[in-house]
C-alpha cells in the first residue's frame, strides 16, 4: 500500500471520529459523524484492493467491537451522551466502528511483523481513546477499574484475532 493511501485512510478516520465526537459535543447532532463516516467507508470500499476481503474485516472487527461495546454500556461499566441511539450505542457508532476496521484491511498489515508491539499499542491506545471521551463529556465510566481491564482485554483480544486469524484467511 502506497504512502499516500495509508495517509489518506488514517486521515479519513480521523476525520469520521472527529466529527462523530465533536459533532455530539457542539451540535447534539450524530449528522456530521455519520455522513463523513459513510462517505469515508464508502471511498474506502471502492479503493480497496480486494472488495471481498474489505468487506469481511470490516464486518468481523465491526460486529465483535459493536457487541463489546453493547454489552459493557448494558452492565453499566461506562454510558454515551447522544443525541440519537442505536440499542444501547449512539448511532455514530454504527459508522466508527466500520471506519476504524476499516483501518485493519491494509493499513494495519505491517503490525503483523511486530506482534509483541502491536498487541502492546492496542492494550493502551485502545482504552486510551475511549477515556479520551470522558473528559469531554461524551462517555462517563462508571466503574473505571473494571473498565480498564476489561477494555485492555478486549483490545488485546482484538489485535489476536487480527494478526493470527483475519489476516491468515485467503480471498482469491
Amino acid at each position: 500500500m502506497s504512502k499516500i493511501k495509508i495517509f489518506f485512510m488514517l486521515s479519513g478516520y480521523q476525520l469520521t471520529w472527529l466529527m462523530c465526537v465533536f459533532g455530539e459535543i457542539l451540535y447534539k447532532s450524530f449528522l456530521l459523524g455519520l455522513i463523513c463516516g459513510l462517505i469515508f467507508l464508502f471511498l474506502a470500499f471502492t479503493n480497496s484492493q480486494n472488495k471481498w476481503k474489505f468487506t469481511f474485516i470490516v464486518f468481523s472487527i465491526s460486529v465483535v467491537g459493536y457487541l463489546f461495546d453493547s454489552i459493557l454500556v448494558h452492565f453499566k461499566i461506562y454510558n454515551f451522551e447522544s443525541s440519537l441511539y442505536f440499542g444501547w450505542l449512539p448511532i455514530w457508532m454504527v459508522v466508527l466502528w466500520p471506519s476504524f476496521a476499516s483501518l485493519f484491511d491494509e493499513v494495519f498489515v505491517f503490525l503483523s511483523k511486530y506482534k509483541l508491539i502491536a498487541l502492546l499499542l492496542s492494550a493502551v491506545l485502545g482504552p486510551l481513546t475511549y477515556y479520551s471521551g470522558s473528559p469531554l463529556g461524551l462517555i462517563d465510566i462508571n466503574q473505571l477499574f473494571l473498565f480498564l481491564i476489561l477494555m485492555t482485554t478486549f483490545w488485546v483480544f482484538l489485535m489476536s484475532f487480527y494478526l493470527n486469524y483475519l489476516l491468515k484467511v485467503k480471498f482469491n
